[in-house]
Formats: C-alpha cells, structure tokens, sequence
C-alpha cells in the first residue's frame, strides 16, 4: 500500500498516523481557567522533548469548528497545569474526562474524580495519579504557522509527584508497578506491563 497523503482528507490522515504510531503515551492534563474553574483532559500527542531544562511537551489540536480547547485556553490564560500519566487502574475515568462538556464545568467534579491540591502551581492534581508533573508554560506555539489547527505547548517541570507503590527497591520506577496505558488507533489502548530489556551498543 502506497499512502499519498495530499489526496487524503484530513480525517483519515489522521487515522492512519493515530493508528500506526503507536503506542503514544498519555498527558493528562488539569488546568485552571482565569475564572476559577478546573479542568482535566487526555491528549495522547505527548512526549518529553529535553532535560536541561526538564521540558514535556503537549500537542493540543482545535475543535472540530476550530474553537481552542479548555487546556489550551487555561494555558494561555494562567501559565500553569499539571500532566498526569495513567495507569490502567485509572483508564476509565481518564476516558471519561474527555467528554466534551461547557467550560463551566468542572471533568474533575462531572466525573467524579478526586482532586488533591497542587504544590507550586494552581491546577490541582488528580488523587492517586502514580505520577504528576506540577508545571509551568515555557512556551505555546501554534501549528501550522498562519493558520493553527494545533498548538504546541512547551511545559517546563518544576516538582513531580511519584508514588511510592511504582518504586523498586533502588528507589527506581519500576515499569510493571507503573502500568500505564498507552494509545492505539481507534479506541485501542495497550499497557505497559509486557516488556523486554536491551543493552544499548557501547
């Protein structure tokens, strides 16, 4: 199979890039609007992009009418949000705080999900989160340039919250206690749990 990706529309680009590169880990991200009021979303456009300064990075893709999201407005708005990695234990109310609900309301009170207060930052961080990332914005960037349909949001850590349940006795993450989901194509997921070792060439 040849792809041409000019003849395609932008749904099955889409499609075809969500369903092979896979699997793509999970941000889930609580923010807090100007107003006050909490937000929580998955985005499965994630990855850590440096070190030095430690730096996540999230791709926050428009509405279908081209609105700007909750996070992406809460980002630009206060500067702060925490992103949450999640574990199989909490797949199902992290798929249920992707719901698309009026800005006025709260995911982490719709779904029914406990929140406890965050250290450094506004948003609060979701209780029983194996690992949370306080944060604060380094950098928004819209994609692609003139016309965004995505931004890009750099957010620099400033603490991390790691429960002591995921750690091995080196004080190490320990990728089975972990057990994260990751995100397939469609409305596939996979987790973590099956892993292998290899030694990196010297």
């Amino acid at each position: 199979m040849l792809l041409d990706f000019a003849d395609l529309t932008p749904l099955d680009r889409y499609r075809w890039l969500a369903s092979t590169v896979t699997p793509r880990p999970i941000a889930w991200v609580s923010s807090i609007s100007s107003e006050g009021v909490t937000n929580l979303a998955p985005f499965s456009f994630f990855q850590v992009i440096s070190d030095e300064p430690a730096t996540l990075m999230v791709n926050v893709g428009n509405r279908d009418d081209g609105a700007l999201k909750d996070t992406l407005r809460n980002a630009q708005e206060t500067g702060e949000l925490v992103i949450h990695l999640v574990s199989f234990a909490q797949a199902q109310a992290m798929n249920a705080s992707a719901a698309i609900l009026p800005r006025s309301t709260s995911e982490f009170v719709h779904c029914g999900i406990d929140s406890l207060p965050s250290k450094r930052v506004a948003p609060p961080r979701v209780k029983g989160a194996a690992v949370a990332f306080e944060c604060r914005v380094a950098q928004i960037m819209g994609y692609p340039q003139g016309q965004s349909n995505h931004h890009l949001i750099f957010a620099e850590v400033l603490l991390a919250h790691i429960s002591d349940d995921v750690l091995n006795e080196k004080g190490r993450i320990d990728p089975q206690r972990l057990d994260l989901i990751g995100r397939l194509g469609g409305t596939a997921y996979s987790c973590t749990r099956d892993t292998f070792d290899l030694q990196r060439p010297l």
